[in-house]
Parts: structure tokens; C-alpha cells; sequence
């Protein structure tokens, strides 16, 4: 078996998104000798996490089910999806909090500010103390073997997350991921979805998703829908048991998303009418 086969196999049973034969091969052919498989699939993981699902050649179409075309249509009161879907998280609010109290939330963020607990911590701004990204991206080279060192470490972080989030309650097992609550066990939050052929679509969490929350999920981050979650007047709504959190962010989106979310939330308070 081929080591573009290997790593396509090996992405698939990680419930990854499956790159385009081209993406792969580039991939393995970039060093000579290769490096071990492990690093070379963390790699790729980490670049797939790092990556825009619409950028033409990334996913491979034949093993990507797309979210259906009308499926923001509100006439259609129930449907389930046919297959795996994967999805990047394009917007996100929690809407247990009131404006104002997301205004704060934001604020936080953008001064690099958490919360653990009721202790405020100060967290790496993007570039400064954090390498799970650096040199990340979908059309790099692999370069030396401390890059490839580097990205297998984002990966195994990152994996380390996704199974100590799952099936536990509020917190996601206490990983440094969550170092800013997700807004408690009761939060509800609003996701907009997108993906791989650019269509988007509204969810919302019927039951929480620990490892979703305001300042914890990344504009960017990648999720698998799995084939039979429901969608509800073109709404689809989030279990633990529906969607696998993967992990990963796209650095170019989330401060242009703070900045504009921060904004409209500043108008519809100032706005708001006074009462009377």
C-alpha cells in the first residue's frame, strides 16, 4: 500500500476530513526519504485543522457529503443527514448571555483575558506562546524535522482534547484548551456552519457540547457531522452524541470575527430603546 493510501486510511479512521488524492501525494512526496508515519500523518492533521475546507483541491469530493441544498429551508420541519458531513465553525454565540454580557465576554478576549474558575488568567495572544499553528498551512512545504516535530505535537494535543472533551460534563476535562469557560453547563450556543462546497446552515445545541463555547471553539475549527443528525426547520441541532469536535482554527478569521462581532454587539446595545 502506498503511503498517500496510508495516510488517506489513517485520516479517515480519525474521522478527518479526506484530502484530494493531489493534496496528498504533494505531501508525501515533499521530503526524500519521507519522515516517520506518525509525524507525516500528524502533518497532516494539523494542516487539515489550519485549513479552509473550501480551498479548491483541498477535500477529495468523492468522499465528502456535502450539507443538502435547502437545508436552511424553514418549510421542511425534520430531515437527518444522509452521510458524514464535515463542517468548519464560521460564527458563533452563546445565547444564554445577554448582549451586554457578551459585549464583556468579547472584550476579554480581545485583551487576551480568560476566565478558570473565578480567577482571570492572561491568555497567548495569536503568534506569542502558542506553536500549535506556526508554519501551518495548506500549501507549505514540510520543511526540516523540527517543523514536522512541531505540527506532531499540535496534533497529539489536539486528539488529546478531543477525547478527554467527549462524554464529560461542563469543563472538557479540564485541558488548558478550556482555560476560558465555555459559558457553564446550561449555555446554548448558535453555530454557523460551513462546508466544503461553501454551503452554510444554523445550529444549535439540543444538548450541550462541552467542547463548544464562546472563546473555547476557534472561527475555523473543523466538526463532523455524523449521518443521521437532525435538522429541524433548517436548523441542525447539536448532542454530544451527533458531532465529533476535531479541533483547529484559521488564524485569518478569528480577529476580523472578534472585531465585527464586537461591533454589532455595541450597536444593538447602544441602540436599544430605553425604558420608559
Amino acid at each position: 500500500m502506498d503511503l498517500p493510501t496510508q495516510l488517506r486510511l489513517a485520516l479517515q479512521s480519525s474521522h478527518y476530513p479526506v484530502p484530494s488524492q493531489t493534496w496528498l501525494t504533494a505531501l508525501a512526496t515533499s521530503r526524500t526519504p519521507p519522515p516517520p508515519f506518525q509525524s507525516l500523518l500528524a502533518t497532516a492533521k494539523a494542516r487539515l485543522l489550519a485549513a479552509d475546507l473550501t480551498t479548491p483541491g483541498l477535500v477529495d469530493p468523492a468522499h465528502a457529503t456535502p450539507l443538502p441544498e435547502n437545508i436552511s429551508d424553514p418549510n421542511v420541519p425534520e430531515r437527518t443527514l444522509t452521510g458524514n458531513v464535515h463542517v468548519q465553525v464560521v460564527d458563533i454565540e452563546n445565547l444564554a448571555r445577554s448582549r451586554w454580557e457578551q459585549v464583556e465576554e468579547l472584550e476579554a478576549l480581545e485583551r487576551g483575558e480568560g476566565t478558570r474558575g473565578r480567577e482571570i488568567i492572561r491568555l497567548p495572544a495569536p503568534g506569542q506562546g502558542d506553536d500549535d499553528d506556526d508554519g501551518v498551512n495548506g500549501g507549505a512545504d514540510l520543511g526540516d524535522e523540527a517543523e514536522s516535530q512541531g505540527l506532531a505535537a499540535h496534533a497529539q494535543r489536539t486528539a488529546s482534547r478531543t477525547t478527554s472533551g467527549g462524554g464529560g460534563g461542563g469543563g472538557g476535562g479540564g485541558s488548558g484548551s478550556n482555560a476560558t469557560a465555555p459559558g457553564g453547563k446550561k449555555a446554548t450556543h448558535r453555530l454557523v456552519l460551513q462546508d466544503h462546497a461553501g454551503r452554510t446552515a444554523y445550529a444549535i445545541e439540543l444538548k450541550r457540547v462541552d467542547r463548544i463555547g464562546v472563546g473555547v471553539t476557534g472561527i475555523g475549527e473543523k466538526m463532523m457531522l455524523r449521518s443521521g443528525t437532525a435538522v429541524a426547520r433548517g436548523v441542525v441541532l447539536l448532542e454530544p452524541d451527533n458531532c465529533v469536535v476535531l479541533g483547529g482554527k484559521i488564524d485569518a478569521w478569528q480577529k476580523p470575527w472578534l472585531e465585527g462581532r464586537l461591533k454589532r454587539l455595541r450597536e444593538a446595545v447602544e441602540n436599544r430603546p430605553s425604558p420608559t
